[in-house]
């Protein structure tokens, strides 16, 4: 008991954080309760072999047993807080979710939590919830289960269900409308969107916030009755009734269709009819909010986002481990160049950008600034990531960095070139990276001294907004090399996707039949819009016509034509009027037109067309499933999770849906084969199937 103790002050004291009292009642496994001479009880969580605590079953179980010990003491008052350094609680374990599509067992095991979360909420003696870090999804259903909830100022408080095909499940969708603004209660669960401390004080999320020092105070206040606690306003008053609820539902119907088509993620449209026809009866939203919960955890949506999270941290993985990097020199100041550039700053990274042209470092600078100032917190961050950002006219930053990133023209003898020059200037042990989009990086290390440390580190557009980054190998890197580019991906917050040198890479080797259909069917006469609809009908994040003008058309070009020289049999001719269209300067949405033109926003203008045949999708996706499928026969990828999630998180392929390999599994290979059958028929050779789906058919 004495050493589970040890264990959880040790873990408290690494944050200097308020440690309640000495005097042990009872320790569990996750769980200990201690009683002070003030007749207050500190209920600590510290879940045993983990790093994050999470709401499994196990835990809440202990939980019911612990709260027995409460009722016997009864204190005069209880807290609750997190032995975990880097938060309350991050919400339910989502392993307790994988596989799991008996609805009517999961019925029952979410009635045995609500009822162990009633438990808390129905003490007798003042409750307080003190929060640090992430307070998320089951960890703010238990924190909402306390009479009041105290924050420091890192808390991070949300339910990100949503994200998951859910809503809450464990009295969220009922206690937080109870508690705060029925609408924004709403607008957080439907948007998954966490509210910082400061944030959720405004809303009256949270009674306080309060730095560390001043934890014991404010939880005396607490349950001294003397917190100041924000009242239920006029706005719980007028949605107590139907007809009032009913109009912002329709509302919120609206708005939630158009963030995610119900078809595809019924979640939000089950929470708002949850609220519409029982908000203000907890009783009767409870039972709802179980048997809704259990119906969407049980259903495909669920379990392939559920995927998706695992994808995620398979990912994740990959980027374990210490770079060494803490300076970058990027060499290339335009689009992606200074994305780069001010990501890495953001991180905490110095970074130094050259470029032969002033005018593009400052326009990097300034897009920095712009950036920092929407995405970072305080001015404090704001400055000190603009001082990390260092415009370098001269390129002396190259020798000194740790790792140099070429962000050029897409053209192997210009990388060359610059290769050739800063190579001989850079640190015995700093790595050399292309961002190359298609290009293999055995051409590229041609003549290259040290071509072990020569990497593919290839970003996508907009760094700033997508997580994946390729981490390109060829037979030459060495495993150091390979490792610290991985774990540069992890500092950074990106994904490392480990492939193998080969044209295009998996991203744009996938992509790129997926975009050169679609060019085929504008000039077979198909509208634009249509086709764009076909692919988000399907569930693609935007079509392929406007993704090919969000790339760039030059870039599009210069992929396809690549890839062509490489797989002629598969990828279609490159359309003339594409060529003429870059060789205009119309190249999409950077220049205001494209295949679409643009707003001073950066809208594209559609007009109306008809709806899509519904067998375009195929012709559309298809031929990206089987681009995949080569390249797990290839070896490209290591494993058809390692695709999976490198296609959802590259180029946002249909999340709900799981990956293309999961997919087609879930489609059934032998309908997928036979489709791509019919469309080799109808369309040429490029829909033949790839002989890896014989071995798919077999897993």
């Amino acid at each position: 008991m004495q050493n589970k103790h040890g264990r959880v002050r040790a873990a408290l004291a690494q944050r200097e954080q308020e440690r309640g009292p000495n005097d042990i009642v009872q320790a569990l496994r996750h769980w200990t309760l201690a009683k002070g001479d003030d007749g207050i009880a500190w209920l600590t969580l510290d879940r045993a072999d983990e790093s994050t605590n999470t709401l499994s079953e196990e835990v809440i179980a202990e939980l019911d047993t612990i709260l027995s010990k409460v009722e016997g003491l009864n204190p005069r008052g209880l807290v609750i807080r997190s032995a975990k350094k880097g938060g309350f609680v991050a919400g339910a374990d989502i392993r307790d979710f994988r596989n799991v599509t008996n609805a009517d067992e999961i019925v029952e095991r979410m009635t045995r939590a609500h009822g162990v979360i009633d438990r808390l909420d129905r003490l007798k003696m003042p409750t307080v919830a003190v929060i640090h870090g992430h307070c998320l999804g089951g960890g703010l259903e238990l924190a909402l289960a306390c009479d009041h909830r105290i924050a420091t100022p890192d808390a991070k408080l949300g339910f990100p269900e949503v994200m998951l095909g859910l809503h809450p499940g464990l009295g969220g969708t009922f206690r937080l409308p109870a508690l705060i603004d029925p609408i924004q209660a709403m607008t957080m669960m439907l948007t998954g969107k966490s509210a910082h401390a400061q944030r959720a004080r405004t809303l009256g999320l949270v009674d306080a916030v309060v730095e560390e020092r001043h934890v014991t105070a404010a939880v005396q206040s607490a349950i001294d009755g003397e917190l100041e606690r924000g009242g239920r306003d006029w706005k719980h008053g007028v949605f107590a009734f139907a007809p009032a609820r009913k109009l912002a539902a329709g509302r919120m119907r609206k708005e939630a269709a158009r963030q995610a088509p119900p078809e595809h993620y019924p979640a939000p449209q089950r929470l708002i009819g949850l609220w519409e026809s029982y908000g203000g009866n907890a009783e009767l939203m409870q039972k709802a909010e179980i048997r809704s919960f259990s119906d969407l955890l049980a259903g495909q949506t669920a379990q392939n986002l559920i995927r998706v999270f695992f994808l995620r941290e398979k990912l994740k993985a990959f980027g374990k481990g210490a770079s060494g990097i803490k300076h970058v020199h990027v060499i290339g100041a335009g689009e992606m160049g200074r994305e780069i550039a001010m990501w890495c700053a953001a991180q905490g990274l110095v970074v130094t950008i050259a470029d032969l042209d002033r005018k593009a470092l400052a326009r990097a600078v300034g897009e920095a600034r712009k950036f920092y100032g929407r995405k970072l917190h305080s001015g404090i961050e704001r400055r000190d990531a603009l001082d990390r950002l260092v415009p370098d006219f001269s390129g002396e930053g190259a020798a000194r960095a740790d790792l140099v990133i070429e962000a050029i023209a897409e053209k192997a003898e210009v990388k060359k070139k610059v290769f050739a020059e800063i190579a001989p200037r850079m640190k015995p042990d700093a790595l050399l990276a292309t961002n190359t989009s298609s290009i293999p990086l055995e051409t590229l290390r041609e003549d290259l001294p040290r071509p072990e440390r020569l990497v593919g580190i290839h970003f996508f557009n907009p760094v700033t907004r997508m997580e994946l980054v390729e981490i390109v190998s060829h037979d030459q890197a060495s495993d150091d090399t390979l490792a610290r580019s991985r774990a540069f991906c992890g500092a950074i917050d990106r994904l490392p996707a480990p492939v193998k040198s080969a044209p295009g890479f998996l991203v744009n080797r996938a992509l790129t039949p997926y975009l050169a259909e679609a060019f085929l069917m504008i000039e077979e006469g198909i509208a634009k819009e249509t086709i764009d609809k076909a692919a988000t009908s399907f569930g693609m994040p935007m079509g392929p016509v406007e993704l090919a003008d969000r790339v760039g058309l030059d870039i599009a070009l210069e992929v396809a034509e690549s890839l062509k020289a490489a797989f002629p049999e598969e990828v279609p001719d490159v359309p003339g009027w594409l060529r003429e269209k870059v060789e205009r300067k119309e190249l999409g949405r950077k220049t205001g037109k494209g295949l679409y033109d643009y707003d001073d926003e950066g809208k594209p203008k559609k007009s109306e067309a008809p709806s899509p045949d519904p067998r375009m999708a195929d012709r559309l996706v298809l031929p990206m499933l089987n681009a995949c499928v080569r390249m797990l026969r290839d070896g490209i990828v290591v494993d058809a999770d390692t695709l999976d999630g490198a296609m959802i998180f590259g180029t946002g392929f249909a999340p709900f849906r799981g990956g293309p390999i999961h997919y087609a599994h879930q489609r059934g290979i032998e309908d997928v084969v036979t489709t791509l059958n019919g469309l080799e028929k109808a369309h040429g050779g490029r829909f033949r199937p790839d002989d890896g789906w014989r071995s798919l058919s077999a897993t």
